[in-house]
């Protein structure tokens, strides 16, 4: 499955609700591909009642038969699902949020005890058998673990839930064995493609889940490390020259951003995966973050330090993230219109995180149809054709790239603001239709502000090439 883990190494960030500006609780993440080019599409699937079907993977071969009612959902798949439909990330129409997967790695002791299963639940699944069929975040790691139980895992994933209340992360990390941690309601957590989840208490149910006879299996293996403490991390993890330089450093990056008093080695094996941040964290905050690239650090492959410092660490924005999420869950008792999914395609540092109402029934065309050659009415292609123009160009294009992706965070706002005061007014099938629309003006505006700088930065750049030539009149 090797193929598999490297086609989607992520970044992932969760937020509980007291460590939230605006009290919502929020779970993110960069999806990223082995290809620069890698198309998506935004979809709400419908409920559905009474089904009686199995469904089998693709990518290989799983089946499992369907429970015959699903709850309407939203999701992100892949243009091409040939290879498993992916669709990594969404809100059900309970207001709970899934995010599958982030990619993890065991080490060679663990494995050897319980390997992957073959045709187990992988990636390209994980969203399309679990989403539909939950209640609340903790209901998703249940629900999940009952089927890595009955049909094993194909590889090492993270998954993210949160609803209102509650922000969960679940590592499942061998064919069968897994854990789970409620992020604490006023702290952050942040994992970078390693087994991130620390200490375990098995005492506390409340906010802890794991696999059956995990412990059982640790002790006959003789797999613990540690006296007296049973930590996840070095229990299961990996601490390789390769973790020092494409993992740990994206957590140290963040941590820095959110805790700049705390001074960190960004090699260190030893990085805490829940902090506490220095302030109150916002949905720009959460934006910044999926769109950084060591910014203003020696390490910006962008910036200005040596060729071997901007080659050192993986960054979090990558030409190959396919999809950058938010998963916004606000008060549902006193916003009706309580999910927002921020949708950011094309490169992050360069494009905006679009938000749509997840309380809807359709998505925009320009995010439902996707062609297979390029064309600026597609949203996926459009985003993808402006990191391209801007990063040729970066000296000179960068700022007015900013400066656009600052008023359309504004106008966001702005805009949210004013569906939250109308929303309050519907109900029922008047309020997810009055939720679509609104999702409708929101893609048009977008795509109408995207494709002027489009156009602004073209007329520019024709101006910057080298085969210009001004004859000098003198001669």
């Amino acid at each position: 499955m090797t193929d598999r883990i490297e086609l989607s190494a992520c970044t992932s960030m969760m937020v509980g609700k007291k460590a939230a500006l605006d009290g919502a609780t929020y779970i993110s993440r960069n999806e990223d591909r082995l290809i620069a080019i890698h198309p998506k599409r935004f979809l709400v699937k419908p409920a559905v009642s009474g089904r009686k079907e199995v469904y089998t993977s693709p990518y290989n071969g799983l089946t499992v038969p369907l429970p015959e009612n699903g709850y309407r959902y939203t999701s992100t798949p892949n243009g091409d699902e040939s290879d498993g439909p992916n669709e990594e990330d969404g809100f059900n129409e309970l207001n709970v949020g899934e995010s599958a997967t982030e990619s993890v790695y065991a080490n060679e002791r663990v494995l050897a005890y319980d390997p992957f299963v073959k045709n187990g639940l992988a990636e390209d699944s994980m969203t399309t058998l679990v989403l539909p069929f939950i209640k609340s975040a903790r209901d998703g790691v249940r629900y999940l673990g009952e089927l890595v139980k009955k049909y094993g895992s194909a590889e090492g994933n993270g998954v993210q839930f949160n609803d209102a209340d509650e922000v969960w992360y679940m590592e499942m990390v061998t064919g069968h064995q897994w854990v789970a941690v409620r992020i604490p309601d006023d702290s952050y957590a942040v994992t970078a493609n390693q087994i991130a989840i620390e200490d375990i208490d098995f005492n506390d149910p409340e906010n802890y889940m794991w696999a059956d006879g995990i412990q059982e299996f640790v002790t006959e293996h003789q797999l613990n490390p540690d006296d007296g403490r049973w930590d996840f991390r070095h229990i299961f993890g990996t601490d390789t020259e390769k973790d020092h330089h494409y993992n740990t450093p994206r957590v140290w990056f963040i941590q820095r951003y959110l805790n700049p008093e705390i001074e960190q080695d960004p090699e260190s094996p030893e990085l805490p995966f829940i902090r506490k941040a220095s302030r109150k964290i916002s949905v720009e905050d959460i934006q910044y973050i999926m769109k950084s690239h060591y910014n203003e650090t020696k390490y910006d492959p962008l910036g200005h330090g040596s060729d071997h410092d901007k080659k050192t660490y993986r960054s979090i924005s990558l030409s190959r993230t396919a999809n950058s999420h938010i998963l916004q869950m606000r008060d549902n008792k006193a916003k009706a219109a309580a999910g927002v999914q921020w949708i950011g395609f094309g490169v992050p540092s360069f494009c905006p995180h679009v938000p749509f109402f997840t309380n809807a029934t359709d998505t925009d065309e320009s995010y439902r149809v996707l062609p297979k050659e390029m064309s600026l009415d597609s949203a996926y292609w459009l985003y993808t054709a402006l990191a391209m123009v801007v990063e040729a160009h970066y000296a000179e294009f960068i700022q007015a790239d900013l400066d656009y992706q600052k008023d359309l965070s504004q106008w966001a706002r702005t805009k949210i603001s004013a569906v939250d005061k109308q929303a309050q007014n519907l109900s029922g099938t008047e309020l997810t239709a009055y939720l679509t629309q609104q999702n409708h003006e929101i893609a048009t505006h977008y795509n109408k502000v995207t494709k002027k700088l489009l156009a602004d930065l073209t007329m520019q750049g024709a101006e910057l090439s080298k085969l210009t030539f001004k004859m000098d009149p003198n001669l």
